[in-house]
């Protein structure tokens, strides 16, 4: 899988943009705050519907502009066609081959991305919220059903934590809605972990060989998905359900105290193991990188797994964060193998043959050129 073509429309500080693009390496070199990274999210955006920067899709529209547009025309096994999605006050449009899709779950999936930003060598000591995204936007790029399932679950759990709001500090609640948001709400909370238990067993599959390759054999690396504690994998759907269900009983004073929800799938977490120890907590700097790397490239023989062909591969300003070690290792994996876009202020520390066979591309001030090649 890989991207042709590139048009912006009114994105972030672009007024027009058209790239060509190639199927292995393509590197943008630019100063800071000029739109290297704006790319890199359009490109993000388009396959995912939303930023990865932002929760506000405003922000993605050029100042004073009343819409903004995506344009990009995907090459797959089963050959090319386009995707395009406009923003605007109204909301979102998608389409996929210049049909209107309904449903964003239904948009998401046409384009597979794997994103490693700096910001990503946070997922391992950052917070659980951090984690919980990292989960869902991996899954649902892979299974709408999960897509769907998480929708109806935030709807649910939004209902549910507003008739707590409207009953917080009351000493008993008695309401037939809110009984039945709490049979929907375990129902889609089971789903969504299971779900995830499955996807925790595949990440682990694959990041724990690759971890060890990075760190020359002298580490494991284990991936743990933590829901609600007495659900465990081995559990069928039914005995989640039941322990779910009489966890929220147990909480039903306190979360009308709090007016929220206080068990479930948006309470989960991941943890993560090197050699037994928690390497969140116990981990060193280098040891906490290793391990966001080695996710990062689970995540690419994961997608390809599911879906017979490998992701792009997006690495926003992220070279610079990794010692020549690293940095080498993750070149040599992609090299060939994956299509690649790279932000980077200058290329000079970057000593890899993949880099010096890349197209290069020069933005500056909202304007992005290929570098022409001598013949």
């Amino acid at each position: 899988m890989h991207i042709d073509e590139l048009k912006l429309t009114n994105y972030r500080n672009y007024e027009k943009l058209a790239l060509s693009f190639s199927p292995q390496i393509n590197v943008f070199i630019g100063e800071n705050a000029q739109g290297k990274t704006n790319v890199m999210e359009a490109i993000y955006v388009l396959a995912m519907a939303k930023s990865h920067r932002t929760s506000n899709d405003r922000e993605l529209i050029r100042w004073g502009a009343d819409y903004g547009k995506i344009e990009g025309v995907v090459e797959r096994k089963y050959g090319p066609f386009p995707l395009e999605l406009v923003l605007s006050k109204k909301g979102k449009k998608a389409k996929v081959n210049h049909l209107e899709q309904h449903r964003l779950s239904d948009y998401i999936g046409q384009l597979n991305v794997v994103m490693f930003a700096p910001e990503d060598l946070h997922l391992i000591k950052g917070s659980p919220q951090v984690r919980r995204r990292f989960l869902d936007m991996e899954i649902g790029q892979v299974s709408r059903v999960y897509l769907h399932d998480l929708l109806s679950f935030q709807k649910v759990l939004r209902q549910r934590n507003s008739i707590l709001r409207a009953n917080q500090g009351r000493n008993g609640l008695q309401d037939v809605m809110f009984d039945v948001y709490t049979e929907q709400y375990i129902e889609l909370a089971v789903q969504i972990m299971r779900k995830r238990f499955a996807f925790a067993e595949l990440l682990q599959k694959w990041a724990e060989p690759i971890h060890a390759g990075i760190s020359r054999g002298k580490e494991e690396l284990r991936v743990i998905y933590e829901p609600l504690k007495g659900i465990s994998p081995d559990q069928s759907a039914g005995e989640m359900a039941e322990r779910l269900g009489s966890r929220l009983a147990e909480l039903k004073s306190r979360e009308l105290e709090r007016g929220v929800t206080l068990a479930g799938p948006h309470r989960d977490d991941l943890t993560f193991l090197v050699n037994g120890h928690n390497v969140q907590t116990y981990g060193s700097q280098g040891q906490q990188r290793t391990a966001a790397l080695s996710l990062k490239l689970a995540e690419i023989e994961l997608l390809k797994q599911e879906t017979g062909e490998s992701p792009v591969l997006l690495l926003d300003d992220v070279l610079s964060e990794l010692d020549d070690y690293r940095q080498s290792h993750l070149l040599n994996t992609i090299q060939g193998q994956v299509q690649t876009f790279v932000t980077t202020t200058n290329i000079g520390g970057i000593n890899h043959e993949t880099i010096r066979q890349a197209e290069l591309y020069h933005v500056e001030a909202g304007k992005a050129s290929a570098e022409k090649k001598d013949v």
